[in-house]
């Protein structure tokens, strides 16, 4: 089980959970201190990539490919909302590039090991920010449009539905299920630079208004494990509830074929 943004928070907390369960869990982060710390707690070696950087993410499929004779779930979990608009090195947009462009090249790249798995899954981290998201195709780096970190992040999630149904229909007839999530608002360093966000997750009212790392792990170790999953190909998850609400972007088939093939085109895969 391949687990990204695993140096804290839902991440961390599902690779304890699993390997508790037994799983062989492959730790990934950007942090090299952070990662360590929880490869270690639970014995394993960790990876190391900042999905800022798109050489990163090919340097890691490498590396997974090498290490992983087999991928039973690729959870895609890496991910974050940032107070300023940054062009990473690549010349995209920080948040589009790392919610977005990062796990849909890392996918591409490991979906012969994952065709290859018996009953493998993709899971991706999304969330009920995705109903306030508006993708536009034709400025997916946010070069025209009015930027905002909680703007850029909605979007992202949005995008991470998208290619979560796109994904399922490519893969039908594979064997691979491919499902997406919203693990609840997380009590975690997530979103702490943001001026609203950061209102809540700097103070006292985390404890009123979010929930755990810990809960929201084991909605993405629940997925990870369940017999079922099979039965809800391309379904987006509120918390462990199938069919959660949806922006009507989310719906539209056309829009992820049209974001599948973008993505394809700026990630050169």
């Amino acid at each position: 089980m391949v687990i990204t943004g695993a140096s804290a928070g839902v991440g961390a907390a599902a690779a304890r959970q699993l390997a508790d369960l037994g799983a062989d869990v492959v730790v990934v982060g950007r942090s090299p201190e952070k990662t360590a710390a929880v490869a270690r707690s639970i014995g394993v070696e960790p990876l190391v990539a900042d999905f800022a950087r798109l050489g990163d993410v090919r340097r890691l499929a490498a590396e997974l490919l090498e290490r992983c004779p087999r991928i039973d779930v690729l959870a895609n979990n890496a991910g974050g909302i940032f107070p300023r608009r940054v062009v990473t090195e690549d010349g995209h947009e920080l948040t589009f590039q790392v919610n977005h462009l990062a796990p849909f090249l890392l996918t591409a790249l490991l979906r012969e090991r994952l065709v290859a798995t018996p009953g493998a899954r993709v899971i991706t981290t999304s969330s009920v920010g995705n109903n306030g998201g508006r993708v536009d195709l034709d400025d997916l780096d946010w070069e025209r449009r009015r930027w905002s970190g909680l703007r850029a992040y909605t979007t992202s999630k949005l995008e991470n539905i998208l290619f979560t149904r796109e994904l399922a229909r490519r893969l039908e007839g594979t064997g691979v299920t491919a499902v997406c999530f919203h693990p609840g608002n997380i009590a975690s360093d997530f979103g702490r630079d943001g001026l609203l966000y950061g209102l809540v997750y700097r103070t006292p009212l985390r404890h009123l208004v979010l929930v755990s790392p810990e809960q929201g792990g084991a909605s993405l170790a629940a997925l990870s494990v369940r017999p079922d999953i099979a039965d809800f190909h391309g379904v987006y998850f509120d918390r462990m509830k199938p069919r959660g609400r949806m922006s009507r972007q989310a719906r539209d088939e056309a829009l992820a074929r049209g974001l599948w093939e973008r993505s394809a085109a700026l990630a050169g895969v």
